[in-house]
């Protein structure tokens, strides 16, 4: 442990509203005694990163963002670089964040977003705090993209939507938490619906490339019951991801790893 640089370090995938499974992750390991020192996120992940790196439970998380509506967080406009515009998300954090940059966070935070110029992930951790995550959330078609240094930035997740790549080896104790499961999804029709389920097929192969990179990985099943846009399922997915995370951590192989890790 002593050659690592942080003790736990956690990494949250994108996956829309079901981000909210973050939630319940984080609160089922702070109630187990597990504190991140570090969090590197894509889009949802980012999202509910930066509000715990500010210094908010997991409980206060999901209060805050769940005070709003669909079209609080979204609201349509007229159709050239994206369908939709993120500003709802942006008041949210100007309105709840104590930081504006990643130096003033209570935690360490690295958000992933992608840089559509050059065609690579970029790993924000410096800097203006609140454009940097929305970057990181703008899903291409469905946002327009984010213009930072006169580059165009769009959600993390179409090129890393699991970004371990910054803090892999650099943790005693590496911990993933991913919620976009890919299940069946009956309604596959609509220029919206399509874009983004092609979007999140296309996420979703990575778990599988990277999941054996972490010491405890938390990937919830039945959170496919529900869309990525269903902000009002939010409490459900916070269940999940906390149920998910307990029986984990029940698990006598999860156990032994922890003890190796933390003790």
């Amino acid at each position: 442990m002593k050659d690592k640089k942080y003790k736990t370090g956690l990494v949250l995938s994108g996956g829309g509203a079901r981000g909210f499974a973050h939630l319940g992750v984080l609160q089922a390991l702070n109630e187990a005694g597990i504190y991140p020192d570090i969090i590197s996120g894509t889009s949802a992940g980012s999202l509910a990163g930066v509000m715990y790196c500010d210094g908010h439970s997991p409980k206060e998380i999901l209060k805050i963002m769940t005070r709003n509506s669909r079209l609080d967080y979204m609201r349509p406009v007229l159709p050239r670089d994206g369908i939709l515009e993120i500003s709802g998300i942006n008041k949210i954090l100007e309105t709840n964040l104590s930081a504006r940059k990643f130096e003033e966070l209570k935690l360490p935070l690295i958000v992933c977003a992608t840089d559509l110029n050059n065609g690579k992930p970029v790993y924000f951790s410096k800097g203006d705090l609140i454009t940097s995550v929305i970057a990181s959330s703008s899903i291409p078609v469905m946002f327009k993209p984010v213009i930072i240094n006169k580059v165009y930035y769009v959600d993390g997740g179409v090129l890393d939507n699991l970004p371990v790549k910054p803090v892999e080896n650099k943790c005693s104790l590496l911990i993933g938490s991913f919620v976009n499961p890919v299940g069946y999804e009956e309604t596959t029709s609509g220029l919206l619906t399509i874009a983004v389920r092609t979007f999140m097929l296309n996420q979703a192969k990575e778990a599988e490339t990277k999941k054996d990179k972490f010491d405890l990985f938390i990937a919830p099943p039945d959170i496919t019951k529900f869309g990525i846009l269903e902000i009002e399922k939010a409490n459900d997915f916070f269940d999940m991801g906390y149920e998910k995370t307990r029986e984990r951590l029940k698990e006598p192989e999860v156990k032994k790893v922890i003890s190796e890790k933390l003790g």
